[in-house]
């Protein structure tokens, strides 16, 4: 079948073995790959109610029939498994150089279960799978780790893609609940704790090298429209925001909406702004734009600090959701202090929102007198060491490593802990983008943002923040379009250029299946029932699909809020339009 491999890896980790199995064509044709395949996999292989750090979960690495092409925004893998942040599904993705790396390998997806007797380095080429020790590599960071793994472990042979390796550090080896899986060094499938997954597993390292590559349908018309896409897109307004000041761009915006989560949680704005935005990154340091594969937006930043105490620190970043996470919850004035924190987290390999919130809620913790501990806003020493405290799980870092609802819990802290399901909030205040809430609210793997990205509609003005009618219908129709970007495994940022008559032109030109929007919306819907069942499968309640009760009280200063009734409201509009019951539950 055109656009994929037709077969999967499953990789026994206790028994060092592996086998290669064939996905029949019906299965391709219902789910796509990436996200579909991954979820129809795991739905299948997991037990019911398995323990996440259990030899037993599995994890799955999937990339996209589009991936290995020359789809613009196609360079990104996806990792499925159940979260031990949340203990519900969770999707990751990532992008870089190392997704094309995965999928020279000839596999849709890769399965991973078992567990090591003692930490290994796992290398996957078409004909099989390597197993090698990794006790000397155990401990290390990951920059140190992704660079060891690729001299020791990679082959030169003619033919063979350049190599690539997904790796974890000292966070994801003691089993932090919010570590990541990291790639090219700053790439990160980074939230909800897969890199916990493969800490638990005592997996170091994947390395990938091959030399398959996908047959699609018409080659032609894939080059014509990525021909005519990069035309369009030189003159595309958003395009030019992102190659110029990428993502930080959004620190201005959002705290003019009043939507930028400030002092953990309690204001939709902070007084120094100006010194953490976009501007503020490209005058203090040197920046360059930086791409993943087969993508003209480089929404990367290559920054360079050129002066202070991290002069001479290189790291790409930091990203606008990092700078939110300390420059906002954490209250760090400092555009080159927060590269620093940034910089920590990646070589530790910890998710920056979960762990920016979780330094947020210590200091709240410090200041009310609920801990003993030495911790104030604005204190970039103290929540360095705090950062490195989780990562090795000692003293506060031991209970923070176990993620917020065991934190909150231990500090009486719930009634201001905010997070759904588990997993904190990204950096846009549901108080003012409603949207938002319902996202949050109802996003699988927890407090999402870029399962919708509906702060994007709402910040635009195609539907105004405050609106409640109708928004649901149009909250679907974004969450449906970018389910089928996580099948494809295409990148978020692309979303404006591939409404759904050019995903369809995609999938026609790449599979050679009908790719008419009502043919999608129905897969889309189908693959979103599925994880829905898998997570009342996993116990998931009513009550899971709510935002915290920090989250319905009135911003500080603006008076700002999101009522129970108003979630209730899109809530059930919801439930309705995806089919489901008045609690959640799929009706067919």
């Amino acid at each position: 079948m055109h656009g994929f491999f037709g077969r999967i890896l499953v990789v026994n980790l206790s028994e060092e073995t592996f086998d290669f199995e064939a996905i029949p064509d019906e299965v391709l044709g219902s789910y796509l790959g990436g996200k579909g395949l991954a979820s129809h996999l795991l739905y299948k292989l997991n037990p019911q109610g398995v323990d996440p750090l259990s030899p037993e979960n599995h994890l799955v690495f999937a990339t996209g029939p589009v991936t290995g092409s020359a789809i613009w925004g196609s360079c990104r893998y996806g990792v499925f498994t159940k979260s031990p942040q949340t203990g519900f599904y969770t999707e990751s993705y990532s992008g870089g150089k190392v997704p094309e790396a995965i999928d020279s390998t000839g596999f849709d997806a890769i399965v991973i279960k078992g567990q090591c007797a003692e930490p290994k380095v796992v290398v996957v080429r078409p004909e099989g799978v390597e197993f090698h020790d990794a006790g000397d590599i155990w401990g290390m960071d990951t920059f140190q780790t992704e660079d060891t793994v690729l001299e020791r472990f990679a082959r030169s042979d003619s033919g063979l893609k350049r190599p690539g390796a997904v790796v974890i550090g000292p966070a994801g080896e003691n089993l932090v609940r919010f570590a990541v899986i990291e790639n090219d060094y700053w790439r990160s499938a980074g939230r909800t704790g897969v890199g916990a997954v493969m800490g638990a597993k005592r997996l170091k390292a994947v390395l990938f090298q091959g030399d398959r590559k996908r047959s699609l349908y018409d080659q032609n018309a894939v080059r014509e429209f990525c021909k005519k896409l990069a035309t369009e897109g030189k003159d595309d307004a958003g395009v030019k925001a992102y190659k110029t000041m990428g993502t930080p761009m959004m620190v201005k915006i959002v705290n003019q909406a009043r939507a930028f989560p400030t002092r953990y949680w309690s204001e939709g704005s902070c007084e120094h702004w100006e010194k953490i935005s976009a501007d503020a990154l490209h005058e203090r340091c040197q920046v360059k734009p930086h791409a993943c594969l087969k993508c003209f937006m480089a929404c990367g930043r290559m920054t360079t600090v050129l002066r202070g105490r991290h002069a001479g620190l290189k790291l790409e970043g930091p990203e606008y959701e990092t700078i939110y996470a300390f420059g906002g919850i954490c209250l760090i004035d400092s555009i080159e202090e927060i590269a620093y924190l940034n910089d920590i987290c990646d070589r530790l390999g910890m998710d920056t929102i979960t762990a920016g919130n979780l330094c947020g809620l210590t200091i709240e913790a410090a200041r009310r007198g609920k801990i003993d501990y030495k911790i104030d806003y604005g204190d970039v020493d103290a929540i360095a060491e705090m950062l490195k405290k989780i990562a090795g799980r000692e003293d506060v870092g031991e209970v923070l490593a176990q993620g917020i609802r065991v934190a909150a819990k231990e500090w009486d802290l719930e009634e201001i802990a905010v997070h759904v399901k588990g997993l904190e909030p990204a950096g846009y205040d549901p108080r003012v983008l409603k949207g938002m809430g319902l996202g949050y609210a109802t996003s699988d793997r927890g407090a999402c943002h870029l399962r919708s990205t509906f702060y994007k509609p709402e910040l635009s003005g195609l539907i105004s923040p405050d609106e409640i009618k109708g928004k649901a219908e149009l909250f679907v129709d974004f969450e449906d379009r970018l389910t089928i970007f996580d099948t494809l495994i295409l990148c978020r940022f692309y979303r404006d250029l591939y409404p759904w008559e050019k995903l369809g032109q995609i999938i026609h030109a790449v599979t050679g299946m009908n790719g008419g929007k009502e043919a999608l919306r129905s897969r889309a819907a189908s693959i979103s029932t599925l994880v829905r069942r898998f997570n009342l499968r996993e116990g998931l309640e009513p009550e899971d699909d709510r935002l915290p009760k920090g989250l319905h009280r009135q911003l500080s200063k603006t008076g700002e809020v999101i009522t129970e009734e108003e979630l209730r409201f899109m809530l059930n509009d919801y439930y309705r339009i995806r089919g489901w019951d008045e609690k959640g539950n799929p009706l067919s």
